[in-house]
């Protein structure tokens, strides 16, 4: 499964002219994992802080990311030396239900569940956890 984003108009105009008469008008973006414990440590504070983990996961009632939201998780992801205009995180849910990407310049990240993680005191074993989960949660952060 992938997160889907909208074709633009131009490539859907290309395949009815190449013979589709119906052409799909999602265009899937792969599956991939990315180490770092930075980004770990941002899964481990979102499972830690139940409003932060509230906020990057926040939604307007029709669905959509509002700003708030895109802000945190950006400021959030480039905090870890990235330097992207827009990060999403969306839960595990929202990714298999076939999360659709919003705007063409949107990085999806996926944060892994946290009801599977049992908590332990060591931050250090929240911090591994997070890093397999990485790695195995697709497009996990």
């Amino acid at each position: 499964m992938s997160i889907l984003r909208k074709k633009s108009d131009k490539l859907l105009e290309i395949e009815k002219k190449a013979g589709h008469p119906h052409p799909d008008p999602y265009l899937p973006v792969p599956d991939f994992t990315y180490s770092s414990d930075c980004l770990a440590q941002v899964i481990v504070d979102a499972w830690l802080h139940p409003h932060y983990r509230h906020e990057l996961l926040h939604r307007d009632s029709d669905g959509t990311v509002p700003p708030a939201a895109v802000h945190l998780a950006t400021r959030s992801v480039n905090s870890c030396g990235f330097n992207l205009e827009r990060a999403v995180v969306i839960s595990e849910t929202e990714y298999y239900d076939g999360y659709v990407q919003q705007a063409p310049s949107e990085v999806v990240f996926v944060l892994p569940d946290h009801d599977r993680v049992k908590f332990h005191p060591s931050g250090k074993s929240l911090l591994e956890t997070a890093k397999l989960l990485m790695a195995t949660v697709p497009n996990g952060i």
